[in-house]
C-alpha cells in the first residue's frame, strides 16, 4: 500500500510539472500574440498621422526644399556629401523640437492613451540618371544617424514602417556665367521607428483576467492534488489504526474468552460436578473473567469519549494534598518494587476547582504508561506549578518516543511505532483520554521526548 501511494504521489507530481509546463508555454504564447496584436495596434494608429497632419506635413516641406536645394547645388558641383548630410542635419535639429510637440499633440487628438516616443531615422539617400546611381548615404555603411523625432534607444526601437521618398527634381545654377538646368532622379527612404512606454506593463494588464484564471485555476488543482494525497494517507493511517486496533482487542478479548471455554467444559465434566468444592471455583473463575471482558468493554466505550460528551462535577481540592494521594497510591498499585518517584510543588496556589474522578484517571493514564514503557530502575519525576495556572510535568526514564509518533500520540486508538511499545498490551486509548479529560477543564496537554531518553508529559489546568 505504500509503494503505491508513493508511486500516485510521484505520478501526481509528474503530472502536476507536466501541466504547469504546458501552461507556462500556452501563457507565453498568449503573451506574445497579445504583444504583436498590441504593437500591430499601434502601428496602426500613428501610421498615417505624418499624412493627414497639417502641421506635420508644412514641416516636412520645410525640410525637404532645403535638402532638394542642396543637392541641386552638389549636382552643380557647388556642394559636396558632407554639405549635403550637414545641412539636412542642421535643418532637422532646427525644427525638431517643434516636430515633436506637433506629433504628441497629434497622439492625443487619435486618442491613443500611452505615451508613444518616435522618428524617423534616414536610411539611405541615392541619386540616379541615366549613367550610374550615386549614393549620398547609407546607413548599413555609415554610423551617422539622421533622426527627425524623439531620440529611442536602439534596444528599444519598434519598426513601423519603411517609406520611400522619390522625386524627380529639376532646378536651374548658373554654371561658368551660364544657366544651366539640373535634373535628377532622388531615392530618399527612412525607417519610422516607435517606443511605446511601458508596453510591457500594459500588454499584462490585458493579460490579466487569463493570467488570475490560469492561477485560480493552478491553485485549485495543486489544491486537489494535495487535498486527494492527504485525504489517502489520512485514510491509510485510520486504517492502520483501526487494524492495529482489532489485532489489540482480540488479543486482549482471546485470553477471558479462552479461559471461559475451559472453564464451561469443566462444569459438563462429571467428574467436576461430583466436587462441590471445584465447581464453586471454577464458577469463581468464569465470574472473573466476565468481570474483565466488562472491563475491557468498558474501557472500550468510557475511553472513546470526546471532551465535549464528559460531564464534570467539579470540586475544591488542596492540591499537594490530592496529587501526594494520588501517587501514594499509585505506588501502592504498581506490580514492581523497582519504582521511585521524586515530587516537587512550587508556587502559591493552594486550591483548585476539578473533577478529581477524571484528572485522577488522567495522571494514573500517564504513570502507568510511565511504567509499561519504561526500564528495569523506573524513576519518575513529578514536578506541579501552582503559579497562574496548574502545571503537572511528569517526566519517565522510559524507550521515549520517536519525533514522527509525537504528533499522533494523542490520537484514538493509535500506538507508537517502536518494538517496544508493541511488546506491551494495550487498546492505545489512554493517551487520547487523557488528553479529552483536560480539554474538558479547558487545558492542554503537550509532550517533550526523545527515543532512548524518556517523556515528559506537561499537564496545563487554569485555575478559573
Amino acid at each position: 500500500m505504500k509503494k503505491k501511494i508513493n508511486l500516485l504521489i510521484i505520478v501526481s507530481v509528474l503530472g502536476l510539472i507536466a501541466l504547469s509546463i504546458i501552461q507556462g508555454y500556452l501563457i507565453n504564447n498568449t503573451y506574445k500574440l497579445k504583444k504583436e496584436a498590441f504593437i500591430t495596434e499601434t502601428r496602426r494608429s500613428i501610421s498615417q498621422i505624418d499624412d493627414f497632419s497639417p502641421a506635420l506635413d508644412s514641416l516636412s516641406d520645410i525640410w525637404q526644399d532645403n535638402f532638394l536645394n542642396t543637392i541641386a547645388d552638389y549636382k552643380a558641383n557647388t556642394a559636396t556629401r558632407a554639405d549635403i548630410l550637414d545641412g539636412l542635419q542642421f535643418v532637422i535639429d532646427s525644427i525638431n523640437d517643434t516636430y515633436r510637440s506637433e506629433y504628441q499633440k497629434e497622439l492625443v487628438k487619435n486618442n491613443i492613451p500611452y505615451g508613444i516616443k518616435f522618428h524617423k531615422r534616414v536610411k539611405a539617400i541615392v541619386l540616379q540618371d541615366s549613367i550610374k546611381n550615386d549614393t549620398i548615404f547609407d546607413f548599413e555603411k555609415t554610423p551617422k544617424r539622421i533622426v527627425l523625432g524623439d531620440p529611442i534607444s536602439e534596444d528599444k526601437e519598434i519598426g513601423v514602417s519603411t517609406t520611400l521618398w522619390q522625386t524627380d527634381h529639376t532646378s536651374s545654377r548658373i554654371i561658368n556665367g551660364e544657366n544651366k538646368e539640373i535634373v535628377f532622379y532622388l531615392l530618399f527612404q527612412t525607417q519610422d521607428k516607435m517606443d511605446i512606454d511601458g508596453w510591457e506593463k500594459i500588454v499584462f494588464k490585458q493579460m490579466s483576467g487569463l493570467l488570475l484564471l490560469s492561477l485560480l485555476i493552478f491553485s485549485v488543482v495543486i489544491g486537489l492534488l494535495y487535498y486527494s494525497i492527504k485525504s489517502l494517507i489520512t485514510q491509510k493511517k485510520i486504517a492502520d489504526i483501526k487494524t492495529d486496533f482489532v489485532n489489540n482487542i482480540t488479543h486482549e478479548l482471546k485470553t477471558p474468552l479462552a479461559t471461559l471455554t475451559l472453564a464451561t467444559k469443566m462444569l459438563k465434566s462429571n467428574e467436576v460436578q461430583q466436587q462441590p468444592q471445584l465447581v464453586d471455583n471454577t464458577v469463581n473463575t468464569i465470574e472473573r473473567q466476565n468481570k474483565r471482558l466488562q472491563k475491557l468493554i468498558d474501557q472500550v466505550l468510557t475511553n472513546s469519549l470526546g471532551y465535549n460528551e464528559i460531564q464534570l462535577h467539579k470540586e475544591e481540592v488542596h492540591i499537594e494534598n490530592y496529587i501526594n494521594t494520588i501517587l501514594d497510591d499509585f505506588l501502592l498499585a504498581v506490580k514492581t518494587e523497582h519504582v521511585t518517584v521524586n515530587r516537587q510543588f512550587l508556587g502559591s496556589k493552594q486550591t483548585i476547582q476539578l473533577d478529581k474522578f477524571y484528572i485522577t484517571t488522567a495522571l494514573l493514564n500517564i504513570l502507568e504508561n510511565a511504567v509499561k514503557y519504561a526500564s528495569d530502575n523506573i524513576i519518575i519525576d513529578c514536578k506541579v506549578k501552582r503559579n497562574n495556572e496548574l502545571k503537572i510535568s511528569i517526566k519517565d526514564n522510559g524507550v521515549g518516543i520517536s519525533e514522527k509518533d509525537k504528533k499522533q500520540v494523542f490520537d484514538k486508538f493509535f500506538r507508537a511505532g517502536n518494538k517496544e511499545i508493541h511488546d506491551v498490551k494495550g487498546l492505545g486509548l489512554g493517551l487520547y483520554y487523557t488528553n479529552q479529560i483536560i480539554k474538558a477543564h479547558h487545558g492542554n496537554i503537550t509532550v517533550e521526548s526523545k527515543e532512548g531518553k524518556g517523556s515528559t508529559f506537561i499537564l496545563t489546568i487554569p485555575f478559573n
